[in-house]
């Protein structure tokens, strides 16, 4: 039997590829693994302690009501950053603004670190699988100042490192530095992460679509004929696809990452710009699907080449199984 790789040994092993490697991006990458274990903890003990289940009573800038653990995820990554010192501000969902670190070691830190604490969190109460994304930057402001809205403005294409952790029936961490995808799952009994998915590829092709077919009546016209096709026996495979639609992006992203299939939220009359966020979900999770060979479109431009204009911009999406997304771009295009 092969010996288990811990992510830690995995990190400091690969140090190498890391861009700019001085140590410094590995100890922020163990600040978030620190962190998603806390959470992962506290989402095991959600319905037992009164604190972590249920809604907070207000809402977060996205106009969405925010959970009491997604304050409580909220809290654990940002006291990891702040107190690690490689990350000189960060930007989260669940935050009107961004947050710049004014400690020394804080404004001198090389990274921000833009995040969903808890992505799919109105699926906590009915314990289905929910996650964290996160996406991390080299600064552009000059070390030793503070944090600015630039640093957090920046195309997906400048992205160091960008991962998500899903806590399911297991809890596992999946991330690229840009150089392959890996995942690792938490062995609870001793708090540690191992290497349980090495140099992960997204299948070329699939038999699942994830969307929500309620708004099928307001789907554009492409839109509607690539759903068709996906019902049909005329696609790739010659029998019809199965609509699987979690509403958790992390869960539904992983699933396509283990068995192939595309992801679709597209722009609709109630949210005309769509609805996920480019920073926190869309460019991390493009950068993974484009590591492991799959894409990531607004149905017509790169995600990962977009240039940011505010802090949650919000824009339609369409990601997983390369031949899957290139032929619903050729449907939008064509109707």
């Amino acid at each position: 039997m092969s010996r288990l790789i811990t992510l830690h040994e995995f990190i400091v092993t690969n140090q190498s590829h890391f861009p700019y490697a001085t140590g410094e991006l590995s100890r922020l990458l163990n600040d978030i693994v620190l962190a998603s274990k806390i959470v992962s903890n506290d989402v095991r003990k959600a319905g037992l302690v009164e604190h972590i289940l249920g809604a907070q009573g207000g809402q977060n800038v996205q106009g969405e009501e925010q959970q009491k653990l997604d304050v409580v995820a909220d809290e654990a990554f940002i006291r990891a950053f702040a107190n690690g010192g490689e990350v000189c501000g960060i930007a989260s969902e669940e935050n009107d603004d961004y947050l710049a670190f004014e400690s020394e070691n804080s404004k001198n830190g090389k990274y921000v670190v833009l995040f969903d604490p808890l992505d799919g969190s109105s699926n906590i109460d009915v314990n289905v699988s929910i996650g964290t994304i996160f996406s991390i930057y080299r600064r552009v402001s000059p070390q030793g100042t503070s944090a600015t809205l630039e640093d957090m403005l920046q195309p997906g294409t400048a992205q160091v490192a960008a991962g998500y952790v899903l806590y399911g029936s297991s809890t596992i961490l999946v991330y690229t530095t840009g150089n392959g995808v890996n995942g690792f799952t938490l062995d609870p009994s001793i708090g540690e992460f191992f290497l349980s998915h090495p140099d992960m590829k997204m299948p070329e092709n699939g038999r699942i679509y994830a969307l929500n077919e309620g708004n099928l009546n307001d789907f554009e016209p492409g839109l509607k004929a690539y759903v068709r096709y996906c019902q049909s026996h005329e696609n790739q495979t010659g029998k019809p696809y199965s609509g699987r639609y979690i509403g958790s992006l992390v869960a539904d992203f992983h699933r396509h990452m283990i068995k192939g299939g595309i992801y679709i939220y597209p722009a609709v009359p109630s949210a005309p710009e769509g609805r996920l966020r480019l920073l926190y979900e869309c460019n991390p999770l493009a950068f993974i699907a484009e590591q492991a060979g799959g894409l990531a479109t607004t149905g017509e431009q790169r995600i990962m080449e977009i240039q940011p204009s505010k802090l949650h911009q919000r824009i339609p999406y369409y990601v997983g199984s390369k031949l899957m997304v290139e032929k619903a771009m050729d449907l939008l295009a064509k109707n």
